[in-house]
């Protein structure tokens, strides 16, 4: 079994798929101070301070289940400039279907819906939501006020240049 499976879920928020009727389902999933904590640990973050994410979920052909959502969250980041943690505000929303496990497309259009594939009668909103955030994230968080060290202004003299009195003029 690979680390992946044996990873016990941070945020774990399973939906029978019964629950989601003809006209649809409204469902939000927060995370409490303990699964943020890890989560946090999981996604490389210093903290989270909030975590909310809201799911509006259809049925779909063939098992598919179409979901739209909104994910707002407070993270502690750390700046890649100054190393210095800051808060950021996380305000995304989002589409993607969750797809029977073994039917996942092979389309490589990276503007089609993100595919979330689930076995047997449930969907897990929590981890759904936890994918949501690590792809709103910031690769390269940067504190507002960050600024780049100014370059040297002088250039550095020649690894010869102490050599110089010693030369003989004859």
């Amino acid at each position: 079994m690979s680390p992946e499976r044996q990873r016990k879920p941070e945020l774990h928020r399973p939906l029978p798929l019964e629950r989601i009727g003809a006209r649809g389902l409204n469902i939000t999933v927060e995370a409490n101070a303990e699964e943020r904590a890890a989560i946090a640990e999981r996604l490389l973050l210093a903290g989270i301070h909030s975590l909310r994410c809201e799911f509006t979920l259809t049925h779909g052909p063939g098992g598919i289940v179409l979901a739209r959502g909104r994910l707002r969250a407070r993270v502690q980041e750390t700046c890649v400039v100054s190393l210095d943690e800051f808060e950021a505000a996380v305000d995304d929303s989002f589409g993607l279907r969750f797809v029977p496990a073994g039917s996942e497309s092979d389309d490589p259009d990276p503007e089609s819906e993100d595919e979330v594939p689930y076995a047997g009668d449930a969907l897990d909103l929590g981890e759904a939501a936890v994918e949501q955030l690590a792809l709103a994230l910031d690769p390269y968080p940067r504190k507002p006020d960050a600024e780049l060290p100014a370059a040297e202004a002088e250039t550095p003299p020649h690894p010869f240049a102490g050599l110089a009195p010693l030369r003989r003029l004859d």
